[in-house]
């Protein structure tokens, strides 16, 4: 699976999941910020800035997924696969 290919699967993951995701113009005192997880009243949404590399956007979406239990969750073993290998973002 290309890098194209995983982020439109992570993305369709992610709002399966009930995750909003805004891709948005994000610069803070003129410096590039690629995005980010918030929860605001109770939602989770993925604020991404739309100049993000892909490899980028890949990063942000697999930081938010791994936030939730995907134990149970049905997904094609190569995106299982990339949310395994990654390093472990789960809040403790």
């Amino acid at each position: 699976m290309n890098d194209h290919e995983a982020l439109k699967h992570l993305e369709e993951l992610a709002v399966r999941l009930g995750m909003k995701i805004l891709y948005e113009s994000l610069t803070v005192d003129g410096s590039f910020r690629p995005g980010g997880y918030c929860r605001i009243r109770g939602e989770d949404f993925l604020i991404i800035n739309r100049k993000a590399s892909v490899k980028e956007k890949i990063h942000i979406l697999v930081g938010a997924l791994k936030r939730r239990d995907l134990s149970d969750i049905y997904m094609m073993p190569s995106l299982r696969q990339l949310l395994d290998d990654s390093f472990d973002l789960k809040e403790g």
